[in-house]
C-alpha cells in the first residue's frame, strides 16, 4: 500500500506539521507582534499637527526622529499577563510618516493627553486666509464696474 502524498511529494504528516507551524507563527503575531497606531495630519494654518493614537503607551518609551521629509515615531505598549482573551495589540511599534507639506526642521513640539500624541510643526509656507476689503474712505472703493461695462 502506498502512502498518500501531495503534489510536491510530501507525506500528509509533513504537510500537517507545516500547517501547525504556520498557525503558531500567526498566533504569535496576534499576541504582541508589531502594531500600528492610527495617525491624522491636521492643517492648522501656520502649523501642521500630527495626531497619533497611542493609548496605554508609556510616555517614557515614545521617541520621535525627524529626517528630511519624514518623521519616525516609536514606542511600546506593555502587554498584560494572564489574559483570558486579548484584542488590544501590545509591544513595540514604529511608524514612519511623510510630512504632507514642508515644515521648518526641528520645530516639532509634542504633547500627550488622553492617549493621543500631538506633535505640532511649523510650516515653511503657512496657509493664510486673506480677504481683501477696501479701506473706508478709499476713492477706489466706490469705483465698481457692472458686468456690462467690462465688454
Amino acid at each position: 500500500m502506498s502512502q498518500s502524498n501531495n503534489e510536491s511529494g510530501k507525506p500528509v504528516l509533513a504537510r500537517l506539521q507545516q500547517l501547525m507551524t504556520l498557525r503558531e507563527e500567526v498566533e504569535t503575531l496576534a499576541q504582541g507582534g508589531p502594531w500600528t497606531p492610527a495617525a491624522d495630519w491636521r492643517d492648522a494654518g501656520t502649523h501642521l499637527d500630527l495626531l497619533l493614537d497611542v493609548p496605554g503607551v508609556d510616555a517614557g518609551t515614545l521617541a520621535l526622529a525627524e529626517d528630511g521629509g519624514q518623521l519616525t515615531v516609536s514606542g511600546e505598549r506593555p502587554g498584560t499577563e494572564h489574559l483570558l482573551r486579548s484584542e488590544r495589540p501590545s509591544g513595540r511599534f514604529v511608524r514612519e510618516l511623510a510630512f504632507p507639506e514642508p515644515v521648518r526642521p526641528a520645530s516639532g513640539v509634542a504633547s500627550l493627553a488622553g492617549g493621543v500624541l500631538t506633535v505640532r510643526f511649523e510650516k515653511l509656507r503657512p496657509t493664510i486666509d486673506v480677504t481683501a476689503r477696501p479701506a473706508p474712505g478709499d476713492p477706489e472703493a466706490s469705483t465698481e464696474t457692472s458686468p456690462d461695462e467690462d465688454r
